[in-house]
């Protein structure tokens, strides 16, 4: 028993010792070609009957990041995503479109070019305008959260954020 525990201790230590190595050895620049330019046509994409409501997900799997993720997102015009948080930080990149979202109980508009950021735990749900659909860039720092074992996602559906909080009460 105690030769195997030998073992094992050595083991986790060998693998120590390389990653010492690899961060004293920072300098070098020999990478790994592989993900360094990912085509957005490799998004494998979640429909809407995945997601739950009317909006697509396209996962960008191939990026090799270790701490934030990337996503694209389609809503249908006149439409919106589900009403949800989450413990980590979003920033979505609109890159074609416009419309709001509700974030608590903040409602923000917004269009192609801006940058919408939904703090960490918020309730939030963004909302394309009737006439376009709406194409974004979504960040997260979510593989981080994962990382940490820490990431938790939590949906309430397609309710708006009023219509939950406020059940009939003026906000």
């Amino acid at each position: 028993m105690k030769k195997e525990k030998n073992l094992q201790s050595e083991k986790k230590l060998s693998h120590w010792m390389k990653n010492l190595q690899k961060i004293k050895n920072r300098d070098l620049q020999q990478i790994d070609p592989e993900g360094l330019v990912v085509r957005s046509e490799s998004a494998v994409w979640l429909d809407s009957e995945t997601t739950g409501n009317p909006s697509e997900i396209g996962i960008m799997l191939d990026i090799p990041a270790k701490s934030f993720e990337f996503f694209l997102q389609r809503i249908p015009a006149g439409e919106g995503s589900d009403l949800q948080r989450h413990v980590h930080e979003s920033v979505h990149y609109v890159l074609e479109g416009s419309g709001y979202s509700e974030i608590g109980d903040q409602i923000v508009t917004w269009s192609e070019g801006d940058f919408i950021y939904t703090p960490p735990w918020i309730w939030h749900r963004h909302y394309s305008s009737p006439n376009r659909d709406v194409r974004m860039l979504l960040v997260e720092n979510s593989r981080l959260m994962d990382a940490m074992n820490t990431n938790l996602r939590e949906s309430l559906g397609n309710v708006s954020f009023k219509d939950y909080f406020y059940k009939g009460e003026k906000a």
